[in-house]
């Protein structure tokens, strides 16, 4: 019933987002834009994006030392892929569990570890992309501050500097006092039922675990390097993907829709993040760039189209060749939330 009332929730925002930014636009126009379009570039960023799910499993080796000293490439690509194959497919973001669920699986490191190292991770991901919201607004090309930080871009803004600084805040405390952290969550999860609380304390102890990167200044800042590296790789497969539709706004404009995008995926969506990809990247470059509609969103829709069907199809492939059902992907969640850290 949980999954069905997050499920429900995702599928009636992205309706309705997908309304909001198609009901001043003649879809036919949408599709015109789209036929037009340079499809040697949209190959090629489609690539790109395919590929930066490699330099994600070349990062999670760095944010995984502290609980896994070694392990296998391969193993760290299929469970990133799987992960987002299972955000892509079934509800309330079950890849979020799935990754660390698969990593388990192939690799001696307890989930609940290996899902303490995804905290950090999106902790990371969170600080480039706030630098990325902020950088573009103090460049020359940057075309209008008042549509960005107003009405919609103003909550999006908001929203991100107080998810990254609440997570900074979490981090800092887990990683500087873990002792005093894991004491004060013990009392306060007397309240919680028997089991509950035995539970919880010992997801908690994992994810306690993985925060011993934060104690560490030369993996922190490893870590940090190869975040701002995907993410200048990401922004790349979203700037061919925008001159494939004669989205000609310069580099920075691709840096500042892909961070708007980040935070907006972040919200409850349907699988895939139909609805709320399409609403911020049109929010970016028409709201702020002042792109036309029809062409901005025929770049949303054959972008995220274009690049939802290879890591999906790569995340079902490693899924079967590891004999792994996706009745085990769904429960995933439950796996994490059950599990008890290794000794």
């Amino acid at each position: 019933m949980k999954h069905l009332g997050k499920a429900a929730v995702g599928i009636f925002l992205t309706v309705f987002l997908l309304w909001f930014v198609m009901k001043d636009v003649d879809f036919a126009d949408v599709l015109a834009n789209i036929a037009t379009g340079d499809m040697l570039l949209l190959s090629a960023s489609i690539l790109v994006a395919t590929f930066g799910f490699v330099i994600r499993a070349v990062r999670w080796r760095v944010l995984l030392l502290p609980v896994l000293p070694e392990s296998r490439m391969q193993s760290r690509f299929a469970s990133v892929s799987i992960g987002f194959m299972a955000n892509n497919i079934l509800p309330a973001r079950i890849g979020e569990f799935a990754r660390p669920y698969a990593l388990s699986r192939l690799e001696p490191v307890s989930i609940t570890a290996a899902f303490g190292s995804l905290v950090v991770e999106r902790f990371m991901d969170g600080v480039i992309l706030l630098l990325f919201l902020v950088i573009p607004v103090f460049t020359p090309s940057f075309p209008d501050v008042t549509a960005a930080f107003e009405g919609g871009g103003l909550a999006i803004f908001q929203g991100a500097v107080a998810l990254v600084l609440g997570v900074l805040i979490v981090l800092v405390l887990m990683a500087t006092l873990p002792s005093q952290f894991l004491a004060s969550a013990r009392i306060a999860f007397r309240v919680l039922p028997e089991v509950w609380s035995l539970r919880a304390v010992q997801l908690l102890e994992g994810l306690l675990e993985s925060m011993a990167i934060m104690r560490d200044p030369r993996l922190l800042a490893i870590g940090f390097s190869w975040s701002l590296f995907f993410w200048m790789w990401h922004g790349l497969s979203f700037w061919l993907g925008m001159l494939a539709f004669d989205i000609d706004t310069g580099w920075f404009s691709a840096m500042f829709t892909e961070a708007v995008v980040g935070f907006g995926v972040a919200l409850p969506s349907a699988p895939g993040f139909f609805g709320t990809f399409h609403a911020s990247a049109n929010f970016a470059l028409t709201t702020v760039y002042g792109v036309a509609e029809a062409q901005s969103l025929a770049f949303a829709f054959a972008y995220h189209f274009g690049g939802w069907i290879p890591i999906t199809s790569i995340g079902l492939w490693y899924t079967w060749k590891l004999g792994f059902s996706l009745g085990d992907i769904g429960s995933a969640q439950e796996q994490v939330q059950g599990a008890r850290v290794d000794a």
